[in-house]
């Protein structure tokens, strides 16, 4: 997961040095994310629908043989060869969706590393060593090194305004060097670098996150909608409903650990999510309605 996320950070970083924002960078490479994704998306809504409009016939083959599971298994496996489906179709999804949120948090969570690649460098090492030195521990060493930088080169900025100083070379380089650890993070009003949990006393940490399960929610609506089917005499299959409640456990389990997730780490992670579940939202529709227009021409 580092190697997706040293990839990840060659992206965000290319953006960052074009739009010197860190929360635009964020918005740019979900939405580039989402596009290479897209491919992905169009065969899971394809293998749902197929799997729901195969549910009937699966039916029938459990009523016909419940009481010979070795040709159940075979009947099974025959079935979704003619369909062109996997029984674990949807396991490679799953774990590409949870190695995407591995691979994001890790990236957040230190930019220097995995974006500037700085984790090398003496300054980098010197303000290493200060936060690790102070008394109250940060949870995020490289968001703390950032802030700190910040903090300095700020100050610095103010002293070179005093023509008559006398350490201005020392403070140029000092300030030059700096640079290099520096990463804009306010966006639109907000401090992405900031953890909700460790900043109750700021409302604003909270307007991303709650945007973020307000979509959430839609994006499980949508989904569950989708996967909803009925066979031929208007009722659900008792095997359609367990998968059904299945697919409804694992779609409110994933944005409950993602909010969990969310709450503890840069806000800069949250705004990724909340953006990805824009466009995912959008991509549902727009499939949705591609699809529903295919299926009406093929039974006309």
């Amino acid at each position: 997961m580092g190697f997706i996320s040293e990839l990840f950070g060659y992206v965000l970083n290319a953006l960052y040095n074009l739009i010197s924002n860190y929360g635009i960078a964020i918005i740019i490479f979900s939405v580039l994310l989402r596009l290479i994704l897209i491919p992905i998306t169009i065969k899971q809504q394809k293998t749902m629908k197929k799997s729901n409009e195969m549910q009937q016939e699966m039916k029938n083959i459990q009523a016909k043989y419940k009481n010979n599971p070795e040709k159940l298994n075979q009947e099974t496996i025959d079935l979704y060869k003619r369909e062109g489906l996997s029984p674990f179709s949807g396991c490679f999804t799953a774990i590409l969706q949870l190695l995407i949120i591995l691979s994001v948090f890790w990236l957040v969570s230190q930019p220097l590393t995995y974006m500037k690649k700085v984790q090398n460098s003496e300054i980098y090492n010197e303000y290493k060593t200060i936060i690790e030195n102070q008394t109250t521990k940060s949870s995020y060493k490289e968001i703390a090194i950032i802030n700190k930088v910040e903090e300095d080169y700020q100050e610095i900025t103010e002293k070179l305004k005093d023509e008559n100083i006398e350490n201005r070379e020392e403070l140029e380089n000092k300030k030059s060097q700096l640079e290099e650890l520096r990463l804009n993070m306010e966006f639109l009003g907000l401090d992405l670098s900031k953890v909700p949990t460790q900043s109750l006393n700021d409302w604003k940490v909270y307007i991303i996150p709650v945007l973020y399960v307000i979509t959430s929610f839609i994006s499980i609506r949508i989904t569950t909608k989708t996967q909803t089917s009925k066979n031929k005499d208007g009722e659900k299959s008792e095997e359609l409903e367990s998968m059904e409640q299945m697919n409804k456990s694992m779609s409110y389990m994933m944005p409950i650990m993602s909010i969990s997730i969310a709450v503890i780490a840069p806000l800069g992670l949250a705004l990724y999510w909340l953006v990805s579940n824009i466009l995912m939202i959008i991509e549902r529709l727009i499939i949705n309605k591609f699809m529903s227009s295919k299926e009406e021409e093929e039974n006309a």
